[in-house]
């Protein structure tokens, strides 16, 4: 009877001790996923070759716009920038006709990256003057990839993006 007892004992100790083996391992895993994706998104940065993809537009005094299944972009390349981004706002200055957005390429007036605090992220701010805008580019990047944009121009009010970025040949 005593036999009994102590090999069910043993029998329950080895399925717990198993249990928490599992959990560490998973931690582990999840942590080595999070620093692959820091190192991922750190070269991304420092490459100066990658796309912010906008998910959500949040113009200045109205409700947020859900952009997903189109391809709203800001390129960023070596020495140039890309931006095909929809517009919802105020504008002060428009051509008529015209589609409304917040489209040019070009190469940037300035370019900064500053890492505020060693993995935290990086703050990206560019000025880039249109065919017939100036803009200032704040692009906040987070060590997981996720990002928000702010775009300020002379000639519309200022707007906000929530998205992604991701290497140049990975958007959809």
């Amino acid at each position: 009877m005593k036999a009994r007892r102590i090999i069910a004992a043993f029998i329950m100790l080895s399925v717990f001790a198993t249990g928490f083996a599992q959990e560490t391992s998973k931690k582990a895993l999840r942590e080595q996923k999070k620093t692959e994706k820091q190192q991922q998104i750190e070269a991304l940065i420092n490459s100066n070759e990658f796309v912010f993809e906008a998910t959500q537009a949040l113009p200045q005094g109205g409700q947020m716009i859900n952009l997903t299944g189109s391809s709203y972009t800001l390129k960023f390349y070596n020495d140039t920038i890309e931006s095909y981004l929809p517009f919802y706002g105020r504008a002060y200055s428009a051509d008529y006709g015209g589609d409304g957005g917040i489209k040019f390429k070009g190469k940037p007036n300035e370019y900064k990256v500053a890492s505020p605090k060693k993995g935290k992220g990086y703050d990206i701010n560019a000025t880039i003057k249109g065919p017939k805008d100036y803009y200032k580019i704040h692009l906040t990047v987070s060590t997981d990839g996720g990002a928000t944009l702010v775009v300020d121009s002379n000639q519309r009010s200022s707007i906000s993006y929530r998205g992604d970025i991701e290497k140049l040949e990975e958007v959809k």
